[in-house]
Parts: structure tokens; sequence; C-alpha cells
């Protein structure tokens, strides 16, 4: 069979973490602002600070298993291979519902904004013409991928160095340079820490996708190695991205008086600092950074559509192929294009929640991988330092996590909870149909080490 194998290895540790930074989008910031700053009382960069700590806890399970299994699949593959294949298969079937919504979101959402510069051509053929073209450099060398992503995230980063250069020169114009060099954003005066948790807890939807850095770990340099830094490395540099941002917007604006719209605030803050030419060349940016962000997606789905495919999972043998030249998972890259066609019909709201579903399924999954693995299995928790890896942290990125749950919306839990009775119905009518649910052994997408310890260990 003609898979993604190791040898074959294209990305260095620092495409890897290019990729998962764009999946990240980091002009993300804007978009959240407004909405942030009211409910943390003008408090949103310390609001990131507690998102990055919470997220950083998971961050820190998955790359522990990344070294365990340095692997594609996700959570789906860790969870496949530490608690069994039916909670794998159940991960690997809710986490279908972040990988795949999220290049149909990048569709719509592109849809939008070349809606905005095109008025006059209709949103449909739009959003198929920026799909195809996603899907087109999809099919290509993952390489070629990568060094296209770190030009459309450099280009909107450089215009966020602008954005902070044009703040100070504004507020050193108009007060003093003491109106800089302060500490308020931090705080802002204000020292309650609900309205901060509940401000983190919707923050923490910003650092979704940094797990998708594990889809290709079949395709990276020494994974053991790079894989885990690359995880750590996206949440790290995605968080200070979000932070310095965050903090520049809050001194510009300690509440959101100005806005016309704070759930919208985004063009306003770019316009008052900026002016209308800076507002239409950072919507272009943004723009770039979505089809960066839809580049990352729709490879880290069909990775994960792959590994499935190759575990029978996904009963069709057309989506284990290869193709010979670039190495890509091509048929897997066409279905996920089509999939994101699906962005002509679906809203933007549902979309999102469902996301979020399938993102707290992995990180729970994770989390509790880790604790089973290292203390049920391995029996790691004689020292101060094996409690503290073992037990305290997933314990505290779980409960970070729950804390993520309880915010999810009321739509996100019914739509997550149909899909999740699709999955479970699936599994029992294979077992009706005493159909092998996977066609390969479970710690086969180990190598032949990790087998051996495994074994031994369980």
């Amino acid at each position: 069979m003609n898979e993604l194998a190791p040898h074959q290895a294209q990305l260095s540790l620092w495409r890897v973490i290019i990729i998962g930074i764009a999946y990240m989008t980091p002009m993300t910031v804007f978009d959240t602002f407004g909405i942030v700053s009211g409910v943390t009382n003008g408090r949103v960069p310390m609001a990131y600070l507690l998102a990055l700590g919470a997220i950083m806890l998971t961050a820190f399970s998955y790359s522990r298993l990344a070294v365990i299994f340095p692997k594609s699949g996700s959570a789906y593959s860790y969870t496949n291979q530490v608690c069994g294949k039916i909670s794998g298969f159940i991960v690997g079937w809710g986490t279908l519902l972040d990988y795949l919504l999220l290049p149909m979101i990048n569709s719509l959402l592109s849809g939008i904004y070349l809606k905005a510069l095109f008025p006059d051509i209709p949103a449909w053929m739009l959003i198929i013409l920026y799909t195809a073209l996603v899907t087109f450099i999809n099919c290509r060398n993952i390489k070629f991928l990568a060094n296209l992503n770190a030009l459309f995230v450099g280009i909107p980063l450089i215009l966020m160095v602008y954005f902070i250069y044009l703040v100070i020169h504004a507020l050193v114009f108009k007060y003093d340079v003491s109106h800089v060099m302060t500490l308020k954003p931090l705080m802002n005066g204000d020292n309650s820490f609900i309205p901060l948790v509940s401000g983190a807890a919707i923050l923490c939807f910003s650092f979704l996708g940094f797990d998708a850095v594990t889809t290709l770990a079949n395709e990276t340099f020494d994974a053991r190695k790079n894989i885990p830094r690359a995880i750590i490395a996206t949440v790290l540099t995605g968080g200070i991205i979000f932070f310095v941002s965050a903090w520049f917007i809050q001194l510009y604006y300690p509440n959101n008086s100005l806005f016309k719209d704070p759930i919208e605030a985004m063009p306003e803050i770019v316009l008052y600092v900026g002016g209308k030419l800076f507002q239409s060349i950072f919507l272009l940016a943004i723009l770039i950074n979505t089809f960066a962000s839809a580049l990352a997606s729709h490879a880290s789905a069909a990775r994960l559509i792959y590994i499935m495919g190759i575990d029978g999972v996904i009963p069709w043998k057309k989506l284990q192929y290869i193709h010979p030249h670039y190495r890509s998972p091509i048929v897997c890259v066409l279905l996920v294009g089509i999939l994101s066609l699906n962005a002509i019909f679906f809203r933007l709201d549902t979309a999102v929640s469902l996301i979020s579903f399938g993102a707290m399924v992995a990180f729970s999954a994770v989390n509790i991988s880790v604790f089973i693995w290292f203390v049920c299995y391995k029996k790691e928790f004689s020292t101060l330092k094996q409690i503290l890896k073992n037990i305290i942290c997933p314990s505290l990125g779980m409960f970070s996590v729950i804390v993520m749950w309880s915010n999810l919306k009321e739509d996100a839990l019914l739509l997550g909870g149909f899909w999740t009775a699709l999955g479970i119905t699936y599994i029992l009518y294979c077992k009706v149909r005493k159909r092998p649910l996977f066609k390969r052994h479970d710690l086969s997408l180990t190598s032949g080490t990790d087998i051996h310890v495994a074994k031994s260990t369980l």
C-alpha cells in the first residue's frame, strides 16, 4: 500500500509551526476584541494570558502522546491506541466535525470578503472558485503549501506590527510616552476574577487548531522530536501574537465606548487608528489570513480522513491513495474540497458551534489518555515530578476543558450530540453486520519499537 511514510518526510520544524499558526488565524484577535473587552471590563490581554495557560496544559498532554505515538491522526490515533478502538472511533468521529467544518467556514468567510470586493459576482461562484484554488494547492507537495503559508501568514503579521506602530505614534502624539509605558491594559482598574474567566473561556477557542500539527507527523522530519516541539511552539507563538496585539488595542480602546457595534468592532478598530485606506488594506490582509487558515485546515482534514481510511474506519479504499509525485493523499484532499462547497448552503454560527464541540471532544480525550497511559498502564506516579506531569497537569487540563464545555452554546451541544449519536449508530451497525470497525491492529500506527513498548505496558 502506498502510505505516507516517515522516510518520505518533507516538513521541517519551522514549516510545521507555520502551518499551525496559519490554522489558528492570528488576526482573529481583532474579531473577538470588542466582545471580550465587554465581558472582562477592558482586560482582554489578561484574559488571553489565562486562556494561554489553560490551553498550554492540554497542549502539553498532546506533546507527551506525540512522543510515544509519532504518527498522524491526532486525538483519534492517541485515543485509539490508549483507550481502545471503540473510544478511538468516537473521538475520531467527533473530531471530524472540527477538521471538516473549518475548511467550510473559511470558504464561507472568504465568500463574504470576496463579495465585498466583487459585488457583481454571485457569492456561490466566488466560494466555488476560492475552494477550487485551495484544493488545487493542497493537491500539490505539502512543502509547497508550507512555504506558501509562510508568505500568507507573514503579510498579515507585518500589518499587525504596523498597526501597533500607529497606536504608539497616535498615543505619544496625543498625550505623551507615559501613556504607552503603562500596565493599565492588564487590569484596567478592575480586580474581579469571574469576568476574566468568562473572557478567557471565549478566547480559548482562538487557539483551536494547534493540535492540527499532529496530523502532519508522517510528513515531518524526526516527528518524535519535532511534532511535540511544534505543538508547544504553535501555542506559545499564537499566544504571544494574541497578547501583544490585544495589549495595544486595549491601550487605544480602554473600553467599548467608541464602538458602534462591539460585537463587530474590527472595522472600527482599524479605521480609527489608521484611516480608511489602512482599513481597506487590513481587510484584504484578513482575507489573506483566512486563505492561509484554509490551506492549513484543508491539509489537516485530508490527513485525518486518510488515517481513518487506512484504518478502515471510513470504508472506502480510494482514500488510501497517495499521489506518486506530490506525495499527498489526493483523494482525501478532493473530498474535503467537495465538502467545503457546502459553505454555499451552511450558516456560519451553526458551523462555528459544531467546530467547538469537535475540538472539546479531542481535548478531553487527550487529557484523559495521558492519565490512563502514564498512571493506569505505566504506573508512573511514585515521584513528585511524575505526579505533577501525569496527574496534576492532565487534571488541570481537563478542568480547563470542562470550563470550555460549560461555555458552549446549547445548539452546539444538541447538534454535537446528534453527530455523536450517528457515530454510535454506525458502531452498532458494524456489530450487527459483524463488520470489523478497524481493519488493522490497534497499534499499527506506531513503529515496531512502539508496538513492543505498548504491548509490554498493556
